[in-house]
């Protein structure tokens, strides 16, 4: 993985132009420590910061190709790019650097956008075509790799993170209150959306072009598949089991490509496990695993990483994250996401990847996305029970069903169960709302919008965060079953936006470490989106065909173990009487009067909840409000009160092409 920048402008491009987007590689060197590079022509300049994965000693960017025509900085892998090359070779074209990213521009050269339909990989793309002077962008199909943009002051600019972005004196710094109404609700913006104003994210699986001409609309080039009638599974159950198991060994095979070695986490699910025996089997009998441990029993799940270590046999290393770190790096990885956060879920997997990054390894592989396509997440069980509840809505039973998914809430004895039943219970008025799946969620991380200040209530008035979700929906989505609903629904905004961004690629880049997803292999979830619901849910037994595909390869006692959703602890972390802590003063009154996002009077009442004499504890909803508090409080702290791009030194790159 690397970082990519660049400025475009109709007016001459000159050496102050050069100097910022050296500028905006500096703020991106965790993502490339490597080596760095940059174009220079009188239209655009283009920047690259590099973590070296294949052709070490060649693969420093910008590259060109032969005629020089065409000029490419790329973050990212396509893992099929052997096979494209051979293909490339026929039709005459030749190689120099061992590296995917000639490949990606050769393909290019040859397909034109329609090269992206080709590639299976991770990655997002800024390719310059001189002669047209034209700027192609373009994302992979889930998202990722990040990439975002901006157009202030007749120039555009894209970088792979939003700090590059300001690096550039000119680009105004503040943040959005319809995203903070969006991530107050959905837990996330929604794309093309970000924290701040005026910046945008590509969104996954399209592409645009920048030129004289104007700056087109992203185009979509792939979109989360839907069965048809006529698509749909036809075979047998074994078949589709045996089916599953080669697609999801290829995509291992193609993702442990590189020059450098390649580990895996393992944290003691389902998903992990199938994947480190997957390699361990298939590829790599000397497997490097790591895995995170907790202080608190209740987020912990050790006993299965040491049952999986001991049943593979690999070289393992784990780091046990206290409470005190999850508070302690709760600003750096504010740092790192860029966006509000509802959860301290990101904080301990940046632990993780510094524990892989300082074992001397650059790429892992991970499990993320089979919870996504086989419906291995509570809420779709949940949307399914209650569904089956509203059928028979004064039904006794059916609503124990809901004990069964939630046992961990239910024998809490401060929550009487007659008023979860009714949280739970599902109105008339319900089942016809799209958003069934999630409405429990999203009503929930609602009601912490009434912490937002006078002025930001003002300002959001008339404004109705689901509006943004409306006119995402395909326009089949009606006539789809539940299930594939939800799943359209986690996968279009948590996964992209939250999982694969959040836990994903900014917690892993910020140590310089690449994860790769073999599950989010475009083949697999194309395969998995034709198979019925009940192949994937099988009354509430989670992930069947996944777990049965899988039997006899992963531990019986891993296989029918109950999903533990990741989690890491808030109010144990948050917890304190310290008023000389960064949680005290971010969360002064003085300070909340100062950013303007939020009650001042209602941020100290939520205070003393987490402090050592509160006799009423915070519950769920506070634990996020808290975190999504503190969380907005450093983000404007750090990229609008605070940051300053003059103090930026640039980079003095190791490439530079002037043309």
């Amino acid at each position: 993985m690397c970082g990519i920048a660049g400025i475009f402008t109709a007016r001459q491009v000159d050496q102050n132009t050069e100097d910022t987007v050296a500028k905006m590689i500096t703020m991106l060197r965790h993502r490339g420590p490597d080596e760095s590079g940059l174009y220079r022509d009188g239209d655009i300049c283009l920047g690259h910061a590099r973590l070296s994965i294949l052709g070490l000693e060649c693969g420093v960017q910008p590259i060109s190709n032969a005629d020089e025509s065409l000029w490419i900085v790329y973050n990212g892998e396509v893992f099929n790019y052997l096979e494209l090359q051979e293909d490339l070779i026929q039709k005459g074209y030749q190689f120099t650097t061992g590296t995917d990213t000639e490949v990606v521009l050769a393909m290019y050269q040859e397909y034109g956008s329609d090269c992206l339909s080709h590639f299976n990989g991770q990655f997002a793309i800024a390719i310059w075509d001189r002669p047209k002077k034209e700027l192609f962008l373009a994302r992979d199909r889930v998202g990722i790799r990040p990439l975002f943009y901006t157009i202030q002051g007749g120039k555009f600019r894209f970088a792979s993170e939003i700090k590059a972005i300001f690096a550039d004196p000119e680009v105004t710094r503040s943040i959005d209150s319809e995203s903070l109404s969006q991530i107050f609700t959905f837990w996330t913006t929604i794309t093309p959306k970000t924290a701040f104003k005026n910046i945008f994210e590509l969104p996954s699986g399209h592409f645009m072009t920048v030129s004289e001409q104007g700056v087109s609309a992203p185009k979509a080039y792939w979109q989360i598949p839907y069965a048809t009638p006529d698509d749909t599974w036809q075979r047998t159950f074994a078949e589709a089991k045996e089916q599953l198991k080669e697609l999801l060994t290829d995509a291992i095979r193609l993702r442990l490509r590189a020059d450098v070695p390649v580990g895996a986490y393992l944290s003691g699910g389902l998903d992990s496990s199938i994947l480190t025996s997957l390699i361990a089997k298939n590829f790599n009998n000397h497997l490097r695993t790591f895995s995170l441990s907790f202080q608190e029993s209740n987020f912990d799940e050790s006993v299965y990483q040491k049952e999986m270590v001991r049943h593979l046999g690999t070289k393992h290393s784990d780091v046990r994250v206290s409470n005190e770190q999850v508070r302690d790096n709760f600003s750096q990885v504010i740092w790192q996401c860029e966006k509000p956060l509802l959860r301290t879920g990101p904080v301990p997997l940046f632990s993780l990847s510094k524990l892989v990054r300082d074992s001397q390894f650059k790429v892992v592989l991970t499990g993320e996305g089979a919870d996504e396509i086989f419906g291995g997440y509570n809420i779709f069980k949940e949307a399914k029970l209650r569904r089956f509840w509203a059928r028979q809505p004064d039904s006794k039973w059916r609503p124990l069903l809901v004990e069964r998914l939630y046992p961990y809430i239910f024998k809490d004895p401060a929550r009487a169960r007659m008023f979860l039943q009714k949280f739970f219970a599902v109105k008339a008025e319900d089942l016809v709302d799209p958003f069934f799946s999630h409405q429990i969620r999203w009503r929930n991380s609602g009601k912490n919008k009434t912490f937002f200040s006078a002025r930001m209530q003002a300002e959001l008035t008339n404004y109705d965060p689901y509006s943004s979700l409306v006119d995402r929906l395909p326009k089949t989505f009606s006539t789809q079953d539940s299930f594939s609903k939800a799943q359209f629904l986690e996968m279009d905004i948590f996964l992209s936006n939250y999982l694969l961004s959040s836990q994903g690629d900014r917690v892993g880049m910020g140590n310089s470490i690449e994860l790769r997803v073999p599950f989010l292999d475009h083949r697999v979830i194309e395969f998995a989106s034709k198979l019925p619901a009940h192949w994937k849910i099988k009354g509430l037994n989670e992930k069947y065909i996944l777990k049965e595909a899988f039997k006899g390869l992963v531990p019986d006692n891993i296989l029918i173990r109950a999903k533990q959703p990741y989690r890491a602890p808030i109010k144990e972390s948050f917890l304190t009487d310290d008023s000389s802590s960064f949680i005290h003063d971010l969360l002064s009154r003085d300070a909340i009067n100062q950013a303007g996002y939020f009650d001042a009077k209602k941020v100290s009442f939520l205070r003393k909840k987490f402090t050592t004499e509160s006799k009423q504890p915070a519950n769920e909803v506070q634990n996020m409000a808290l975190v999504g508090i503190l969380s907005t409080q450093l983000l404007h702290q750090q990229f609008v009160e605070d940051f300053d791009p003059r103090k930026i030194e640039p980079v003095v790159p190791d490439r530079l092409v002037r043309k």
